[in-house]
């Protein structure tokens, strides 16, 4: 799965290109969807860089074998990204997650 995989399946849920990022708590990793998507006017990244942030993340989502995962979260959760509250995805953390979260000092 890539970055435009990623935003397709974005789209198709809920008709925008929502900002996603990856946090680390305690005993996880969260995939988490943001209420921020790139067709408004204030979403800080263009085209490029937002494509090129989805392929990042997705990098690491595909390196932890997570990208089913999510895939079927997003095909099947009732919840929507709305202004303060992010759609939550928890992952079950893994080696490489560790080696991530030491090596981006997060």
């Amino acid at each position: 799965m890539t970055g435009r995989d990623l935003r397709q399946l974005l789209l198709e849920k809920w008709g925008f290109s929502y900002d996603v990022q990856l946090r680390l708590g305690s005993d996880r990793v969260m995939l988490l969807i943001m209420w921020r998507y790139q067709e408004q006017v204030s979403f800080p990244l263009n085209e490029n860089d937002y494509l090129a942030h989805l392929d990042t993340i997705m990098a690491h989502l595909n390196d932890w074998g997570a990208q089913a995962q999510v895939q079927e979260f997003i095909s099947t959760t009732k919840t929507k990204p709305r202004l303060g509250k992010a759609v939550c995805i928890p992952l079950k953390p893994s080696a490489r997650a560790i080696e991530w979260r030491l090596s981006d000092g997060v």
